[in-house]
């Protein structure tokens, strides 16, 4: 699978770590940054991954800032765009299986390199299940 993988200055050092699992997994990632801890704003970061979802150019992305927070209101404003915060299994799972979500968030600062790992692979794995949960999707995506 293609992705988009961004993250603010506070996220750096977890979506370079993030990458080495997606690479490793044999997944193609498109780094769109920041590349150094200069301070930065993560909505710009936001913006350059879920624009690439949009346009078809990847098929998820992964959004690394501080607490998560800033990244998924962020992306969420996108039509289109259906990013969860993830800090365990479970969300990671149900946001694949009954969400559809094609951009996943993460807490540099609140989790460790093990349960992203844990996180990262529930959440690539796990397929979108349809169903009436379709109906809902459309009615996301509609807003």
């Amino acid at each position: 699978m293609k992705l988009a993988l961004a993250s603010d200055h506070a996220g750096l050092e977890l979506k370079e770590y993030v990458k080495g699992l997606l690479a490793a997994g044999g997944h193609e990632v498109l780094d769109v940054g920041t590349h150094n801890t200069a301070s930065v704003d993560y909505p710009d970061f936001a913006q350059e991954a879920c624009g690439r979802v949009l346009s078809g150019e990847v098929e998820r992305a992964i959004l690394v800032c501080g607490s998560g927070v800033g990244m998924s209101m962020a992306a969420n404003r996108f039509k289109g765009i259906r990013a969860v915060l993830c800090t365990d299994l479970y969300l990671a799972k149900f946001s694949r299986l009954h969400n559809d979500a094609n951009v996943l968030c993460l807490p540099g600062r609140l989790i460790g390199k093990g349960l992203t790992e844990e996180i990262v692979k529930v959440w690539m794995e796990t397929p979108f299940e349809g169903g009436r949960h379709f109906r809902r999707v459309e009615k996301l995506d509609s807003l």
